[in-house]
């Protein structure tokens, strides 16, 4: 017997009008797409607590809450709000979908519905969709160190990394950790930046990276965005070798890879994977590191290593 083939995804289908949703329905699970149906904003978003669809066909005009409140209330829940939404309209509401796409929606479908039409904008709005799921997890799970900043030195966006790079140089200068969610960029940088900004006359991108201080280099990237600098954040990991944490901060051999591995922003639970050991065997020598830095965190450890250095 062969295997049924993989589901191209999960399509909720939100209409009131029972020739739209047998005709959609039809369409999709015959594209191979797993259907869900709703014939209220309501309802819909009550299915959506159990079972989140990967893309959403929203009618506009429908009873108690119509697709403009529908989608709003879609958007303003981070539970729900990535969820592509495509409004369904005749051409009398055309002149509505400006309030639509303020809403959130990314797209639109003239009834009478063509499945052709709506079977090719679906494809192009999973894929868009997936391809940008990928590249933020992997932005939120790697190692990849960056922020994009405006001219004022405001942080618009940056990376997990990111985040943990700032909270390390911060250390080093002797800085207490900026607020969560501090949208500045901490001092010492700051001057860096807006000298930078000065002497290259706003250029969009600088090739050459500027060391800060010892164990912190900048790269200055063109961004897309008019008027915000892309900023990848470089670490000099040559003096995190464990030898030479070793020779220049007299611990063991075990406590300079445990120090490296802090430095690169690694937990205990990941620190103890890495080196085949407990969790509370790598607190215990963290213990020991910090006694003999005369330190009482990781990023104070992370930047007595580095002046050591």
């Amino acid at each position: 017997m062969m295997e049924a083939a993989p589901s191209n995804g999960t399509v909720l289908i939100v209409d009131d009008t029972p020739g739209n949703l047998a005709l959609l329905s039809d369409t999709l699970s015959e594209a191979n797409y797993r259907v869900l149906v709703a014939t209220d904003g309501v309802s819909a978003l009550e299915q959506i607590q159990y079972v989140k669809p990967d893309i959403i066909l929203l009618d506009v005009m429908m009873p108690g809450i119509d697709g403009f409140e529908t989608c709003a209330r879609l958007k303003a829940d981070p539970a729900t709000a990535a969820i592509p939404v495509l409004f369904m309209t005749g051409l009398s509401e055309l002149e509505n979908l400006l309030r639509g796409f303020g809403e959130g929606a990314l797209d639109y479908i003239v009834k009478p519905i063509r499945p052709p039409e709506v079977l090719a904008r679906i494809e192009v709005h999973l894929t868009q969709t997936r391809n940008l799921l990928r590249a933020e997890q992997l932005l939120n799970h790697g190692e990849f160190a960056a922020l994009a900043v405006d001219a004022g030195g405001q942080i618009h966006w940056r990376t997990p990394a990111g985040a943990q790079w700032l909270a390390d140089f911060n250390a080093f200068q002797g800085l207490d950790a900026a607020p969560a969610g501090d949208s500045t960029l901490p001092e010492g940088m700051l001057g860096w930046f807006q000298r930078w900004l000065r002497q290259s006359g706003r250029s969009e991108a600088d090739s050459e990276p500027h060391r800060l201080v010892p164990g912190f280099a900048v790269t200055v990237n063109a961004c897309e965005q008019p008027g915000e600098y892309l900023l990848l954040l470089q670490r000099d990991d040559a003096q995190w070798s464990p030898e030479t944490l070793r020779e220049k901060l007299k611990l063991t051999f075990r406590e300079a890879e445990i120090l490296m591995w802090i430095a690169r922003g690694k937990t205990n639970k990941e620190i103890g994977i890495i080196l085949a050991t407990s969790p509370r065997t790598v607190n215990k020598h963290l213990e020991h590191i910090f006694e003999k830095l005369g330190v009482s965190t990781r990023a104070a450890a992370v930047a007595a290593a580095m002046r050591g250095g």
